[in-house]
């Protein structure tokens, strides 16, 4: 399958998400984005290095701007169970706005075309580092990154295409 591309629909799948009261909640794609300007990206795991101390502290750091730009909602997504992301979750105790869902059985990511095949390092079928602008469904922006490279899906980068 061909990853998102702009112009493409978001696919309609569930994630799992911890809500401020600290309830799992299944989240419907479609229903948590439509008519709502998002920034969604992904990340291949919770606790990673490049994941956990440049990828997410960027969305974090300049959530507060994305915000002051239209966005509405910003979606760190990861082919992880939701106890490890409420947990990685927790480590940004300075977060206000990044909310951090699950996609255990990678559905999502397959369904987007971005899996990234990680079984040689023991982590089996991740989603590859991507950062999507998505406004009412509708795909504005798909900056993929290939490999395990961290160029293009950065926040600034996110920020050029606001």
């Amino acid at each position: 399958m061909a990853p998102i591309a702009v112009g493409d629909s978001l696919p309609d799948c569930t994630l799992a998400h911890f809500d401020e009261q600290d309830q799992l909640q299944s989240v419907n794609v479609h229903s948590f984005s439509a008519g709502k300007k998002i920034i969604l990206f992904g990340v291949p795991g919770a606790f990673t290095p490049t994941c956990s101390m440049k990828h997410v502290p960027g969305f974090i750091e300049k959530s507060e701007e994305l915000k002051s730009k239209g966005i509405d909602e910003i979606m760190c997504v990861s082919v992880n169970d939701p106890f490890v992301m409420k947990a990685w979750a927790k480590t940004y105790t300075d977060n206000k706005h990044v909310k951090f869902f699950a996609d255990g059985s990678a559905e999502f990511t397959h369904a987007l075309g971005l899996q990234l095949d990680l079984k040689e390092k023991g982590l089996g079928i991740r989603s590859r580092r991507f950062a999507l602008l998505v406004d009412d469904l509708k795909v504005k922006m798909a900056n993929i990154e290939e490999g395990g490279e961290f160029t293009v899906s950065s926040v600034e980068e996110v920020i050029k295409a606001l």
